[in-house]
């Protein structure tokens, strides 16, 4: 039987990359989506179409209660849960912090931030060998812009994904001796829509010279590294995080 793997923000980039790529090899892969439905349709039809499993399950990642009901619907549909890919999350139009608003930071940190955090207490529930589990993996996506800062640009972006990578520090030493490993993948300039939602579609190419490997990355590239964390053969990496990044 395929071991279950949950994928937030599944319908496209990286996300998308990381479903398709997982269920090759041998994951049952539920592909969250909170508002691109057909998307997550498109992705799970591939997966379904080259022999592997896979479901589409709605859920903002934002809203506890959404969290709760895409959790009881793979637990369900899918059986129990031995992965988890928290990869949903947002950018805003550019701008710096002093035009930045209330309510830009706590859609940003509702949704990067708690979101993430939410999520990995629903997979920490159903995999720790501490409540009757058989143990699993988590990777969190955080983001080269955790140690640049994207001044000028997105500095509450960056914050978030600070926060991501110190709580992968510490839920990896909670749960060690649980069987769960918890890591995390820090892309760099990444070839995907998210750039559409911060007002600079063409951003990756623009900053592709910057890159010591003068190029952009793929989903395919950033989704090797995260499908390598979940496997076993990590299995003794946990609390490390892969910046798959070009050098940048």
């Amino acid at each position: 039987m395929n071991k279950v793997l949950l994928i937030t923000g599944g319908s496209r980039g990286i996300g998308a990359a990381t479903a398709r790529l997982a269920a090759q090899r041998g994951w049952a892969v539920a592909v969250n989506y909170a508002s691109q439905a057909a998307a997550a349709d498109e992705v799970v039809g591939a997966i379904r179409a080259a022999g592997g499993t896979a479901m589409a399950v709605q859920g903002d990642v934002g809203d506890e209660a959404q969290v709760l009901a895409m959790f009881r619907q793979v637990d369900a549909e899918l059986g129990p849960l031995a992965g988890l890919v928290n990869n949903a999350g947002v950018v805003d139009m550019q701008a710096r912090v002093d035009e930045m608003s209330v309510g830009r930071l706590e859609r940003m940190l509702r949704v990067n931030v708690i979101g993430s955090i939410v999520c990995a207490r629903e997979a920490v529930k159903r995999m720790s060998t501490k409540h009757g589990g058989k143990g699993g993996a988590i990777v969190n996506l955080s983001s080269a812009a955790a140690r640049l800062g994207s001044p000028g640009q997105y500095v509450d972006y960056a914050a978030s994904k600070g926060a991501i990578d110190s709580f992968t520090i510490g839920l990896a030493k909670e749960v060690a001796d649980e069987g769960i490993r918890v890591n995390a993948v820090r892309p760099g300039l990444i070839e995907t829509e998210i750039h559409a939602s911060g007002g600079l579609p063409d951003r990756a190419k623009q900053l592709a010279s910057t890159v010591p490997m003068k190029r952009t990355g793929s989903a395919a590239e950033v989704a090797h590294a995260i499908v390598w964390l979940l496997s076993d053969e990590a299995s003794y990496s946990t609390m490390t995080t892969i910046d798959v990044t070009g050098g940048r």
